[in-house]
């Protein structure tokens, strides 16, 4: 019996976890998510009218037809003949019009927002020297924020990057800084044979969202690339006696 009880009070406990998520997404329904390299904003809230009660159907009035009494016989009477009995009129009941359906009252909205485009510099910025470290970097901002209002629902959005660096000669560097040039700059790298080298930066980003207070994980990532080409060459070497 214990157990037929504890598995009750699950059923129950489910059902009305159901009912209420059903009723905050009936009230405002908020998704943020990525779709071709951008952020995606949707909002709903309302729902539609509640069945109205239907008419009764109106029954039409029987009508009883008059009856005639026939009248009493005299000594020798003169031949009466029976008068006829009058059809009963058919009541006319006027035709009600069909009610008018009710509007929805739910709205919706979609919007799509583009993250910022990416830029990379080096330094030196002219023919740098093999096997001399090169100071790479971005203009990708630290953290993006957002803020949209969609049928009354405001949603704050923040973002951060990461970075995936290929140098062009089989080097990859992955990190969360975005570089910077000499001295002070962390992403660097050494090329070891002279020749030009398509380098190539693929950023990351991935955040959240929040709406009414609760935070919550926006679906999906957007990838943005850049890309460049450097030229190293080797220092001029010379002889002496």
């Amino acid at each position: 019996m214990k157990a037929k009880a504890l598995v009750l009070i699950a059923i129950l406990s489910l059902i009305s976890i159901n009912s209420s998520s059903a009723t905050d997404c009936e009230s405002a329904c908020v998704d943020v998510y990525t779709q071709d390299g951008e952020l995606i904003f949707e909002a709903r809230k309302g729902s539609g009218p509640k069945a109205s009660a239907q008419p009764k159907p109106t029954t039409k009035p029987t009508i009883k037809p008059k009856v005639v009494v026939k009248p009493k016989v005299v000594a020798k009477p003169k031949v009466v003949a029976k008068p006829k009995a009058a059809a009963p009129k058919k009541a006319t009941v006027p035709k009600k019009s069909a009610p008018k359906p009710l509007t929805a009252t739910s709205l919706s909205d979609r919007i799509s927002k583009s993250l910022p485009t990416i830029g990379i510099s080096y330094q030196p910025s002219f023919q740098p020297l093999i096997n001399v470290p090169v100071y790479f970097w971005s203009d990708t901002p630290s953290t993006f924020r957002t803020k949209v209002d969609l049928i009354g629902e405001v949603i704050d959005v923040t973002m951060r990057p990461s970075f995936t660096w290929a140098f062009g000669d089989g080097t990859f560097i992955n990190t969360t800084d975005a570089g910077g040039p000499f001295p002070n700059g962390k992403v660097t790298h050494a090329f070891s044979t002279p020749g030009t080298y398509p380098v190539v930066l693929i950023t990351t980003w991935g955040g959240s969202f929040t709406h009414n207070g609760a935070v919550r994980a926006i679906t999906g990532e957007v990838k943005k690339i850049s890309a460049l080409t450097i030229t190293v060459v080797a220092a001029n070497t010379r002889f002496v006696n």
